[in-house]
């Protein structure tokens, strides 16, 4: 996929105002999508909580499919900014991967119920709109297999190449496992119990330095 964004179309000219009130929009409709759900929302209500007139609403967007779309780019798009600062790119893959499986845990954590309303809510987008989001969550595994291969070239981890998506993947499921599986898991583990296990049992795998 050449575009990592759709484009959704507004009868607004200027970019920044485009930008300020979707971010709005966005914020509204998160917390209406976690309370009430996307089909008991209506974009009546969307447009009370953002603060303008339901006319207003839609020189910003054209559906509430839109906001949808608006909502797990901007929820992918925060995990994606969040991971990459808090990784440190200067150590060896080895470092870096841990690195980045503590931070990547740690926003699922904070980000739980965003999370969930996209696994819940994205199935009702169209097609090819759902095909942006799957691109977006693609995007951050990508954060991990280029650590997985910087690992691989300095040494410090070891993985056959035909394996790393797989192994970027597999991280991807166990940040995920967090948040689907909370109500459970913490039951038995805190969170930095949790991390520190799932962490052990991957780099055992992987990992080239004891």
């Amino acid at each position: 996929m050449s575009e990592k964004r759709k484009t959704i179309p507004s009868l607004v000219k200027d970019p920044k105002l485009i930008e300020k009130r979707r971010e709005q929009i966005v914020e509204a409709a998160v917390n209406l999508f976690i309370h009430k759900g996307f089909h008991k929302t209506t974009t009546r209500e969307i447009a009370r909580a953002s603060g303008f007139s339901i006319g207003t609403l839609y020189e910003y967007i054209e559906s509430k499919e839109d906001v949808l779309y608006l909502v797990c780019d901007a929820i992918h798009a925060e995990m994606e900014t969040r991971l990459r600062e808090a990784i440190n790119f200067n150590g060896s893959g080895l470092k870096i991967l841990t690195l980045a499986l503590k931070s990547f845990i740690r926003v699922m954590d904070q980000m739980s119920d965003r999370v969930l309303l996209i696994y819940q809510e994205a199935k009702s987008l169209p097609k090819e709109t759902l095909r942006f989001v799957l691109g977006r969550e693609e995007a951050i595994a990508q954060v991990f297999v280029e650590i997985i291969h910087k690992g691989i070239n300095d040494g410090s981890l070891r993985l056959d190449e035909k394996h790393v998506k797989l192994m970027a993947d597999n991280i991807m499921v166990l940040g995920e496992m967090w948040v689907f599986r909370r109500w459970a898991l913490h039951k038995h583990y805190t969170l930095e119990e949790f991390t520190e296990k799932q962490i052990a049992l991957l780099l055992r795998e992987i990992s080239v330095s004891d």
